[in-house]
């Protein structure tokens, strides 16, 4: 579902993990790990089809890539860890129940500054918490009218491939060692966004999978302010 609007998965992984009570020195470096395979294959499936906008990607990947390697690198308390990840869930259910997406009529030009300010946020947020940030400059793309839905989930899926990859390499710079459980998930994760992918950058919609989803997500962050 994830790879089929351009997104990596994190949130459902990140939700599934939160549920099961792993240890957060597993939950970020697997979720950037299994990012960087399915965003990968979203991207190729989107460009493939032309969807890929270039002067809509680069502004926010210059100060994204060096942002997530620095949150990639930082250790956050784990109460406030949760705290974040249950909010950020939340964020998740809305995004995904499609709010904060309409499509503008009217596309409109770059805003140079305002878009390296926002991707230097969410590269940080997203190295620190283990996402791509797809999921939050997705809606932030659109409700700017700096592109369409099509072109936002192109730009998107390179974006959390790009980050995730800096974030791994600032958790490997502070972590002496990977987590190898993370390595057995990415089969699942491939077949998956491959499919999503395929589909997605051409027609896809499922409902009775978004609302199945978004339950999961607001268990999880429910989970998390509980517990």
């Amino acid at each position: 579902m994830y790879a089929s609007v351009g997104h990596g998965g994190a949130s459902g992984y990140l939700a599934l993990m939160a549920l099961f009570s792993f240890p957060i020195v597993i939950i970020k470096p697997t979720a950037l790990l299994l990012n960087i395979f399915v965003s990968g294959i979203s991207f190729w499936y989107f460009k493939k089809n032309k969807h890929f906008n270039w002067k809509l990607f680069y502004p926010f990947a210059i100060t994204s890539i060096p942002a997530a390697f620095i949150g990639g690198y930082l250790t956050i308390n784990t109460t406030l860890y949760k705290q974040i990840l249950g909010v950020f869930l939340i964020i998740a259910v809305l995004r995904i129940l499609g709010i904060f997406k309409k499509e503008q009529d009217t596309q409109k030009s770059v805003n140079l500054p305002l878009a390296l300010l926002i991707g230097c946020g969410i590269g940080l947020f997203s190295g620190m918490i283990g996402i791509g940030g797809g999921i939050i400059l997705s809606p932030i793309i659109l409700l700017l009218a700096w592109g369409t839905t099509k072109e936002s989930a192109a730009v998107s899926a390179l974006f959390i491939f790009v980050n995730s990859v800096s974030g791994i390499i600032g958790f490997l710079l502070k972590n002496d060692s990977f987590p190898t459980e993370s390595f057995y998930l990415i089969p699942f994760a491939l077949i998956g966004g491959t499919l999503g992918a395929k589909y997605g950058s051409q027609k896809f919609s499922n409902i009775k999978l978004t609302y199945m989803l978004s339950f999961v997500l607001l268990l999880a962050s429910i989970k998390l302010f509980m517990f």
